[in-house]
């Protein structure tokens, strides 16, 4: 299993890379993460700075 660590304006979240669904834009350069069976999570950086996070781990 592994994790990947996503910073948020309001703390960080370690979430396991193969329970992300989705990615998509939202305002103010944050992006929101779609978890499998849960609520998304808003995190900081653009689509693609997340997707490159995601896909580094």
């Amino acid at each position: 299993m592994k994790f990947v660590m996503l910073n948020s304006r309001g703390g960080d979240y370690l979430v396991v890379a193969q329970n992300i669904a989705w990615l998509r834009t939202d305002e103010n350069g944050q992006t929101k993460v779609g978890i499998v069976g849960g609520q998304p999570l808003l995190v900081t950086g653009s689509i693609d700075e997340v997707a490159a996070t995601v896909l580094a781990a």
